[in-house]
């Protein structure tokens, strides 16, 4: 099939969740299918990386996305209907290019790599299929609730109801919508009862960890690694910094911290002592990512923000490292509490189960044992492109046949 794919990132370096995904689907996708790839990139220097996409697609194109806060965005979000995250995705270059591309060469299937890039879609008889990795409004509405201000938070709340109407709206107008989680899923067909929803979770590339074979470390670290792009991370590391670790370090003063990652803020800069250790990493340092993996003892995710699976999660599982997480971050693994992973939803239950793995070394090695059994049954990379290739096939085939 020849595929127009469409995303909001360039699909390399493989450094954060949508990144990831992107790259290792079109990787196994592009064996059977023909991709043309048109996305955004923030900065000119990201066009270094096309010749790796170039290697699995046909043809990409790229178009520079507007910075979150050009001021053209905050007019846009306050005198159009459309919300504000849409707005940074609003393209007249894009959609012109879409729309001769279209225009030019018969495609059998759009994919669209979340709703916001759909915008940019003209009205056309191609099937289009709309891949949700997050649901946004629930992850913005989380944002909003927890904030302090009055005013702001009214504000912002009626970004979030537009959000919500539009997020809706394109899911309607796709052909086909697929999850990443049974949560999400569920969420979707709460909005819109109608909706067919298939379901192709997040995997987890099983070559690239090194894999652990000793958990019974004198001087443990606690590892969290994420893309601080994204306000649920920052809300994780500093709920782990603030309530966890210090429970955690009262009772084993060896254990040290190890925040890692792409975008670090100085919000979180700023918890570096001799016991906390803060790592900012390169976009492009995946080796930088493994290491942290592969040297620490333990890796503690207490998240509650909502939407989509975690990919740093399945990292863990596939490096055998084991992990704790809360129930919304257990969301997508198909793990099971004290089997796989360890699921605990407050800070003092959290601790108490670092303090468990960092002291039983049976008990670890049971848990990492079977997550990465589980990852290499069910979340491979291979076995995400077979269900979404069946998911194009189906979709591909169903408004020419209708």
């Amino acid at each position: 099939m020849k595929i127009l794919m469409l995303t909001p990132y360039l699909p390399f370096p493989p450094s954060s969740g949508g990144q990831i995904r992107s790259y290792n689907l079109i990787k196994h996708l592009s064996k059977k299918h023909e991709i043309t790839l048109f996305c955004y990139i923030r900065r000119k220097e990201e066009e270094r990386y096309l010749p790796e996409l170039k290697k699995y697609c046909k043809k990409v194109k790229v178009f520079v996305r507007r910075k979150a806060w050009n001021p053209l965005n905050v007019l846009l979000a306050g005198l159009t209907q459309y919300p504000f995250l849409v707005c940074i995705y609003l393209s007249n270059a894009f959609k012109k290019a879409v729309t001769e591309e279209l225009a030019g060469a018969p495609y059998d299937l759009i994919h669209a790599e979340t709703f916001y890039v759909m915008t940019n879609i003209p009205k056309t008889n191609t099937p289009i299929l709309l891949v949700e990795q997050t649901i946004e409004y629930l992850v913005y509405k989380h944002y909003v609730e927890g904030l302090k201000n009055v005013f702001l938070k009214w504000l912002l709340s009626i970004d979030v109801a537009k959000l919500r109407f539009w997020e809706t709206y394109y899911w309607k107008k796709a052909d086909e919508v697929v999850a990443v989680s049974a949560a999400d899923k569920d969420e979707m067909l709460k909005l819109a009862p109608q909706l067919k929803v298939d379901l192709v979770p997040n995997g987890v590339n099983l070559d690239f960890f090194s894999v652990k074979k000793n958990w019974s470390d004198a001087n443990p670290r606690i590892l969290f690694v994420a893309n601080f792009k994204w306000l649920q991370n920052i809300e994780a590391a500093r709920l782990l910094l603030d309530e966890v670790f210090p429970r955690v370090h009262a009772k084993f003063q060896r254990a040290k911290v190890w925040v890692v990652g792409q975008f670090v803020p100085d919000t979180i800069k700023k918890y570096r002592s001799k016991d906390v250790i803060i790592e900012p990493l390169q976009e492009s340092d995946q080796e930088g990512i493994k290491k942290a993996y592969y040297d620490s003892s333990v890796f503690v995710s207490p998240l509650r923000g909502p939407g989509g699976t975690r990919l740093k999660h399945f990292g863990a599982m596939a490096a055998k490292l084991p992990l704790i997480t809360t129930t919304v971050g257990a969301e997508g693994l198909g793990a099971k509490d004290g089997k796989e992973i360890i699921i605990r939803d407050d800070p003092e239950g959290i601790s108490d189960a670092v303090l468990k793995v960092l002291s039983d070394e049976k008990y670890s090695k049971k848990i990492a044992e079977n997550a990465r059994a589980l990852v290499e049954e069910k979340y491979s990379w291979y076995k995400m492109g077979q269900l979404l290739d069946e998911i194009y096939e189906k979709t591909g085939t169903f408004r020419n046949n209708s």
